[in-house]
């Protein structure tokens, strides 16, 4: 039998698996909205902690990262897993507890947008709307990151189209996230973090042992200008196609670039766009009792910590290993690293099962985003805003039908085939982190914030998103921060001012405020 035909039984092998845990929850999701959406607040804290991080790393924890680490060094992947991991451990410290009680509080909240909106009252619902148009076109992005990861995966792999391999993932996708809800979500997402940790320690592992020792990878890595430095940056030297050029079998690198204290902040940053990533505040709402959440909280974290190291280590390894490699010679087909050693050392069948890692990275985060953003549309804007009246079966079939959408426009932005996931996902995340992040930081643990500077941050911090990405980014110097960084800390100061300026929140937001602080199960 063909190695290549080995790799898929094992491939489609998984799939199936997960499949029939979409069926086997499809009941129980299917009774109710909030069973659909958010499970019954039912999760268990390994459950909750597993599923949060496996929805939030996405496919870019084994192709982007390594892809980035391979590509120009250890600098600019080290520190967004530092970033990355601090920002995990506070998120589950002080946020996941006060977000679960006054999510019950607030109107027995069931999606983000639904807590913002009750948390200051509302009657007209702009909050609502907003955070729903946000969460709809940040998730879009995220799903096209992870389109674009089955598309790579695939082609690369089989030798199959990008653009068949890409639509096909969707279509898997699309199909599971529709049939299981968040429960079937929240289980194979479970599954899925076991096998991604599995796959990353198990390539680093036998990779480490393949090349001689570990000794070798790092003289390897100090030969190259810049590579192993966290305040310089390696330098690939490409041709007019960006294709990195090989001289006797040595791949050519530049003078090391310089990676600043500015840059390392901004960098770091990536952290603090945890405080407003959907996916994982809807674990912490979802969790059954909010004791569980420090089991959750040790347990989230190791898994991070682990990860993260072993997917950036595993970029290392292949700058010693795969040095000249064609298929990983431009920065797209970097992000290839982890999956072509996973071929070199592991039979066909095992390493079609390491494979699934990547696939199961993918599944984890794109039926997380398509369930959230289908629910800020049929939830918060069908239900809260156009029908008020509407049943639970028509909450039900506009999200269906959304689902639908999101996954055909997410195609769309995915058709480019030397998309680099990294960067995908860095304006996705940046997005939702500026966003969502202040806000909720502040209705959870400052009284003075209303309804006034909860808008004003929303917008303030979405825009500027756009604006820094887009505009201000491509002039370089102290504008080329990642725009996370800024946007964050304008939409902190607008909310500040715009609440203070503006009249206090009623007695009654502030008595709900005092009893999610003192709250009880």
């Amino acid at each position: 039998m063909g190695d290549k035909v080995q790799l898929l039984i094992a491939m489609v092998g998984y799939m199936l698996i997960v499949i029939f845990i979409g069926v086997f929850f499809a009941k129980k999701s299917q009774a109710n909205s909030e069973n659909y959406f958010l499970g019954g607040r039912s999760l268990g804290p390994w459950v909750a902690a597993m599923s949060a991080e496996a929805s939030d790393m996405s496919g870019w924890l084994l192709m982007g990262l390594p892809g980035v680490a391979y590509w120009c060094g250890i600098a600019d992947a080290a520190w967004t897993a530092i970033g990355l991991a601090v920002g995990t451990y506070i998120n589950w410290l002080l946020v996941s507890k006060r977000l679960r009680a006054y999510s019950a509080v607030s109107g027995d909240s069931i999606t983000i947008p639904d807590f913002l909106s009750n948390r200051f009252h509302e009657k007209k619902k702009v909050i609502l709307g907003i955070s729903a148009m946000f969460i709809l076109i940040f998730f879009t992005v995220y799903a096209a990151s992870c389109f674009v990861t089955c598309g790579k995966l695939f082609s690369g792999l089989f030798g199959f189209s990008y653009h068949s391999m890409m639509i096909a993932g969707a279509a898997f996708v699309l199909i599971y996230t529709i049939l299981g809800g968040f429960l079937a979500e929240s289980a194979s997402d479970f599954m899925q973090s076991v096998v991604m940790i599995i796959a990353l320690v198990g390539v680093l592992i036998c990779g480490v042992v393949h090349a001689g020792g570990l000794g070798a990878v790092i003289e390897n890595a100090k030969a190259i200008p810049g590579y192993i430095s966290l305040t310089s940056i390696a330098t690939p030297v490409v041709d007019g196609n960006s294709v990195q050029q090989s001289v006797n079998g040595i791949a050519q690198f530049g003078e090391a670039g310089k990676y600043g204290f500015l840059t390392i902040l901004s960098t770091l940053s990536w952290g603090l766009g945890y405080f407003g990533m959907p996916q994982v505040l809807l674990r912490f709402m979802a969790i059954r009792k909010r004791s569980e959440l420090k089991m959750s909280r040790r347990i989230a974290t190791v898994w991070v910590v682990i990860s993260l190291t072993a997917a950036v280590l595993i970029g290392v390894l292949g700058r010693f290993i795969l040095p000249t490699d064609p298929g990983l010679a431009t920065q797209s087909g970097a992000e290839n690293v982890f999956a072509h050693l996973a071929q070199l050392l592991f039979h066909p069948l095992l390493a079609g099962v390491v494979m699934a890692g990547i696939l199961a990275a993918t599944i984890s985060s794109s039926d997380s985003y398509l369930l959230i953003a289908a629910s800020a549309v049929s939830k918060n804007l069908f239900e809260g805003i156009v029908k008020k009246d509407a049943t639970d079966k028509q909450v039900m079939r506009v999200s269906r039908a959304m689902i639908l959408l999101i996954s055909v426009i997410g195609i769309a932005i995915a058709w480019n085939e030397n998309s680099v996931i990294f960067e995908i996902v860095s304006f996705a995340w940046s997005g939702f982190g500026a966003t969502f992040g202040p806000v909720i930081l502040f209705s959870l643990f400052w009284k003075r914030i209303n309804r006034p500077g909860a808008v004003a941050g929303m917008l303030s911090g979405g825009i500027m998103v756009f604006v820094w990405k887009l505009l201000l980014k491509p002039l370089g110097g102290v504008f080329g921060i990642y725009e996370l960084l800024p946007a964050f800390v304008i939409s902190c100061i607008v909310i500040v001012i715009v609440s203070l300026c503006t009249a206090k929140p009623s007695e009654e937001i502030s008595a709900e405020f005092d009893k999610a602080k003192n709250y009880v199960e």
